[in-house]
C-alpha cells in the first residue's frame, strides 16, 4: 500500500519521525548526565530538545494519520497502525508532561522522577519504531508499489501500466 502524503516521490511521515525520536533521546541522555551531577546547562539543553521534539512529533503524527487514514479497516495493518498511533501518542504527552512541569519549575532541570517518566517515554518510542517497522517492512504499508532492487528513480514520472494499476486497485 502506497503512502499518500508524499514529496518528492517519498513518504513523509518516516521523514519526520526520526527528528522527535533523536532529541527525545538526546534529551533524556542529557537529564540522566545532570542528574548525575553533570554540568547544569545539559538540563537547560535537554529541556529545549523536548519542546522541539514536541513539535517533530505532532508534524510527524500528522503525516502519519494521513497514511494511517487510507489503511483498510478490518486489516492487521490497521490494528498494528492503530497501536503505532497510540504508542507514539503516549510517548508525545508523557514528553508534553514532562516538558509542561519544567516549564512551572524554578529551573529547567529535570528531577529523578521526571527522567523516570522519560526513560519509559524512550522505550515506548522504541515500541513505537517497532510496530512502525513491523508495518512497512512485513505489512508493507507506505511502500511504492513499483518497488523492487532495479526500480527507476521515485522523480521519474510513473508509467502508464503503474498508473493504471494504482487506479484499478482504488477502484
Amino acid at each position: 500500500m502506497e503512502s499518500r502524503f508524499k514529496v518528492l516521490g517519498h513518504p513523509v511521515h518516516p521523514m519526520l519521525v526520526m527528528f522527535p525520536i533523536a532529541l527525545f533521546v538526546a534529551a533524556t541522555i542529557f537529564d540522566v548526565i545532570d542528574v548525575a551531577g553533570g554540568p547544569a546547562f545539559l538540563g537547560e539543553l535537554a529541556y529545549w530538545n523536548i519542546l522541539v521534539g514536541l513539535i517533530g512529533g505532532v508534524l510527524a503524527a500528522v503525516a502519519g494519520a494521513v497514511d494511517l487514514l487510507a489503511v483498510p479497516s478490518g486489516t492487521r495493518a490497521k490494528r498494528v497502525g492503530v497501536a503505532h498511533a497510540a504508542t507514539n501518542l503516549a510517548v508525545l504527552l508523557l514528553f508534553a508532561a514532562v516538558w509542561a512541569v519544567r516549564l512551572a519549575a524554578e529551573t529547567r532541570a529535570a528531577g529523578g522522577a521526571l527522567v523516570a517518566i522519560e526513560v519509559v517515554a524512550v522505550a515506548g518510542a522504541g515500541l513505537g519504531a517497532w510496530l512502525g517497522g513491523e508495518l512497512v517492512d512485513r505489512l508493507g504499508v507506505g511502500v511504492d508499489p513499483d518497488a523492487g532492487l532495479n526500480a527507476p528513480s521515485s522523480l521519474r514520472p510513473r508509467t502508464t501500466a503503474a498508473a493504471s494499476a494504482d487506479r484499478a486497485d482504488q477502484g
